[in-house]
């Protein structure tokens, strides 16, 4: 029951006068119930006295109640939490959180909450301060224990570690379930807001309800979060997808499916591009960076002609010994295309051993070299390796020297085999994978890119699986959303992709503009969580291409930034409102008649006007509570909402037994990033591996690997 009417102003903050009202009503009620005799001794009347009491109480009663509601929401909102079964669900939509549709109302709420003679009804006010430190002070006593409570009646009830403003919530009591259009999926979206203020909880909320629909989800995850992890594999046991999940992490080479990121390309030149996008390219860089996507793109296009299978192992391989491949290739091209050439071959000592000196080359390729030149002889791939050949060896490897730190790491360990995985190695019961085998099995799988250990290769590897997906994108937008799948599923029930991409700053490069072009026709879905729009800038080293980025992304979560430029990608899109506002105006004045009474007059009113305000500031998104954001949803709609918590340990049971230690390894490395004070002194994941690798078994589980499902 609205306790404000239809009045111009609905003041929530301000004295309850309808419990007043309500509390003179029950006692009229009592009093003519009691003594009606003497008040009343004609029955009918008294009856119809009593009944005109009871409902003017119950009425000032319920506005009342109205009142103390808004009034208390301010202060507190009671903890949110839902178990992966009860999350709401209805046909063509999926449910984004607990809260309400922003107005002009809302505004005018949260404006009048915070003047200064309404601090009272807010969370910290002089009443609350003063419980708090009766708490502290008295600890044991029961006032404490009441004051610290979450009962009803207690009106200092402490904050909870959400922190932030409760106001900016609790301007809405009257809460409801806030859905989004999966229509609106394809327009992809973004997730902005600092660290530990709910990004991640968000992703494991639309994570499950996309593995309980049945689409082909891909998660990116380049710090690590364990109960992200668990969380995924647990809803796949749940939905039934045991056997669909796929776990990759470079951070656990000894148990993780296998992935080689350059197998699957629609152009050679794809490969090139993969691995030099992890070089730095700004300034001075970009110029060595061209020289090894060159260099890369000769090994590549003459590896592919020869049969050479292509992995990160067989690249680094032939670009420390160029030399090798390159007599293998000029062999294979001059027996194709030019029989009889080695009798042609030779080239006088001398000149062959001063060019030997001087380039740093074998003398095979010398003799190829000098021949081909002598002979004119051209061939596209040819060229290229003649290019780089006629170089000196020393010279030119100078000029790509930050190539081969990054494949080393990249191939060095056993983070070779989990890169460079070997087809026919019957031995290895590890699974391998591709996108194509994702997305026609319908699969559900997990990226942990140890981003904490080693950022540079975790940046390479993520770089190029994206680019993996951005090439796939091509070939479902070329041949339509079926490509890759079985045509009986296509016809019935065609799978999207649900593409979520954590620390999305870490991830990017120059084909994710192509890639979210593409999404459309192929079928992806693109989630990015990122902490400030500046970090992909940074990123991309160009505020245009960044712009166009999130261009893409349509629809915006924003949770509590520290940022106010990040703050104004949401506050800019909104239009401003007027709210209503009451001015106190008094005044008093001569009376200049002389035949009037009176020697002076006098005036009190309130005035009521319009001022335009922004619908939301930049300082609302600094100061939202943990879990809390706002969403800019269908066609630009600004949503509240408040995201439900996981109720811990849920999953437990559903987590074998043997992932515990790569669960308790991610945690405590995860834990570490954000403070030392969450570990053990010591722990660290050499600790794990050696406690989980003893030469046991575990649950069918050895050394080699693991088959989920099975």
């Amino acid at each position: 029951m609205n306790a404000m009417g239809d009045y111009p102003i609905h003041n929530y903050y301000r004295p309850n006068y309808e419990w007043r009202a309500s509390t003179a009503g029950v006692a009229a009620l009592v009093g003519v119930a009691t003594q009606s005799q003497w008040l009343w001794p004609n029955a009918p009347i008294g009856g119809t006295l009593v009944g005109i009491c009871s409902l003017v109480t119950v009425y000032r009663g319920f506005q009342g109640w109205d009142i103390y509601r808004h009034q208390r929401s301010l202060r507190h909102m009671p903890n949110f939490t839902m178990r992966s079964e009860d999350i709401p669900k209805a046909k063509g939509e999926m449910y984004a959180g607990r809260g309400f549709w922003w107005t002009q109302t809302h505004t005018q709420r949260l404006y009048q909450a915070r003047l200064p003679e309404n601090d009272k009804y807010r969370a910290r006010n002089k009443r609350y301060e003063a419980a708090r430190d009766f708490e502290r002070k008295h600890p044991n006593s029961w006032i404490s224990k009441f004051t610290a409570s979450e009962h009803w009646l207690n009106a200092v009830p402490p904050m909870p570690p959400t922190y932030g403003d409760p106001a900016i919530h609790g301007v809405e009591p009257n809460e409801r379930d806030i859905f989004e259009a999966l229509s609106e999926r394809v327009g992809h979206k973004v997730v902005l807001g600092t660290t530990r203020v709910g990004k991640t909880r968000k992703a494991e909320l639309d994570i499950t309800q996309d593995i309980h629909r049945g689409d082909v989800v891909i998660v990116f995850d380049p710090k690590g979060d364990a109960d992200l992890l668990k969380r995924m594999f647990a809803e796949c046991k749940r939905a039934g997808r045991e056997k669909d999940f796929w776990f990759f992490h470079l951070g656990y080479p000894e148990i993780s499916d296998k992935y080689s990121p350059v197998s699957t390309v629609g152009r050679v030149t794809e490969i090139a591009t993969r691995i030099a996008n992890a070089l730095p390219g700004e300034g001075n860089s970009a110029a060595f960076k061209q020289f090894a996507w060159g260099y890369v793109n000769a090994i590549a296009r003459a590896s592919e002609s020869l049969g050479v299978s292509l992995t990160y192992e067989s690249i680094f391989q032939n670009s420390a010994n160029l030399d090798a491949l390159g007599e293998r290739y000029f062999e294979y091209w001059l027996n194709r295309d030019h029989p009889g050439w080695m009798d042609d071959l030779g080239v006088e000592p001398k000149l062959l051993e001063r060019m030997r000196l001087n380039t740093g080359r074998t003398t095979k390729i010398i003799e190829y070299l000098d021949l081909i030149g002598r002979k004119g002889w051209s061939d596209p791939v040819g060229n290229e390796l003649v290019s780089i050949l006629s170089n000196s060896k020393t010279k030119y490897q100078a000029l790509i020297n930050s190539l081969f730190p990054l494949l080393s790491k990249l191939t060095t360990g056993k983070m070779a085999k989990l890169l460079s995985p070997d087809w026919n190695d019957v031995t290895d019961k590890r699974r391998t994978f591709d996108w194509d085998k994702i997305m026609n099995m319908g699969g559900v799988v997990y990226v942990g890119l140890d981003a904490l250990s080693d950022a540079e290769v975790s940046s390479a590897v993520g770089n190029a699986m994206f680019a993996d997906l951005a090439s796939t994108a091509g070939r479902r937008y070329k041949f339509g959303g079926s490509y890759g799948q079985n045509r009986e599923v296509d016809t019935q029930n065609l799978k999207k992709v649900c593409i979520h991409a954590d620390e999305f700053n870490e991830l990017i490069g120059d084909e994710f503009v192509p890639l979210l072009n593409k999404a459309g026709g192929a079928g992806y879905q693109v989630t990015v969580y990122t902490q400030t729009w500046d970090d992909v800038e940074a990123r991309i080293g160009n505020k245009s291409k960044a712009e166009q980025i999130g261009g893409n992304l349509n629809t915006l979560y924003m949770f509590r930034v520290k940022n106010t430029k990040t703050a104004e990608i949401l506050t800019n899109q909104l239009r401003p409102v007027e709210i209503p506002t009451v001015t106190l105006v008094s005044g008093s004045g001569d009376v200049n008649d002389p035949t009037d009474s009176a020697d002076f007059t006098s005036s009190a009113e309130d005035r009521l006007t319009k001022k335009e305000v922004d619908m939301l500031s930049a300082s609302d998104l600094t100061q939202l509570p943990k879990g809390q954001c706002f969403a800019l949803l269908e066609g630009g709609q600004l949503a509240k909402l408040r995201l439900p918590m996981p109720v811990k340990s849920e999953d437990d049971s559903l987590w074998p037994a043997h992932m515990n230690a790569v669960f308790e390894g991610m945690q405590a490395q995860y834990n570490k990033y954000y403070t030392d004070d969450n570990i053990e002194a010591g722990y660290n994941l050499i600790d794990w591996k050696k406690r989980y690798f003893d030469g046991q078994s575990h649950d069918g589980l050895t050394v080699e690997g693991v088959q989920y499902g099975q």
